[in-house]
């Protein structure tokens, strides 16, 4: 492989509606997320990746929390979202459209999170920088994920966690369908 060494261009400013990929069945549930900057940082991540809807549980901030637009540079306003006081509802939800459930957390069950065939429709759990997700959450999950770690630590911020696996997800469903790339 060569690497083209004519000039380039960087990109500046962000794409304009026509020009963006339609949302795909991906959704995420903040189960009680507690840092304004994670989630405004989800928030962007989840616009790159064509999340079609972030579902804010419990004492997680929602717009319009001044501390979101920070870190989420104009996404607030590109994805939908809805708060939920009870995460379990959010959840009742997900499962009564067809949703399979995928909580990110570490526990005796989880597994690798590239290992799981993530067949849409796919909403992703994240939970509380420290407790993490509720017991009840991860109860009612269709799977319990995990990034193994090779360092010391046992785990990944939140929002780069998110980020992880938001887009292993949309690798694998970009593996399986014919055709370029979107």
């Amino acid at each position: 492989m060569s690497l083209d060494r004519s000039p380039l261009t960087v990109r500046q400013r962000d794409r304009n509606g026509s020009s963006a990929t339609t949302p795909r069945a991906l959704r995420i549930v903040l189960d009680n997320l507690r840092s304004a900057f994670n989630v405004g940082s989800i928030f962007r991540t989840a616009e790159g990746a064509g999340v079609e809807r972030i579902h804010l549980c419990g004492i997680t901030p929602y717009p319009p929390h001044p501390k979101l637009r920070k870190t989420a540079r104009g996404a607030l306003d590109l994805v939908p979202w809805s708060h939920h006081v009870d995460p379990m509802e959010a959840v009742e939800i997900l499962k009564e459209s067809g949703y399979r459930l995928a909580a990110l957390e570490l526990t005796d069950r989880s597994v690798d999170y590239r290992r799981i065939p993530y067949t849409p429709p796919v909403a992703l759990i994240l939970g509380h920088e420290v407790a993490g997700v509720t017991r009840p959450v991860l109860e009612a999950a269709d799977w319990v994920v995990e990034i193994p770690m090779r360092g010391r630590k046992n785990s990944l911020n939140v929002a780069t966690a998110a980020g992880v696996v938001l887009f292993e997800i949309l690798r694998g469903w970009d593996a399986q369908s014919p055709g370029p790339i979107a």
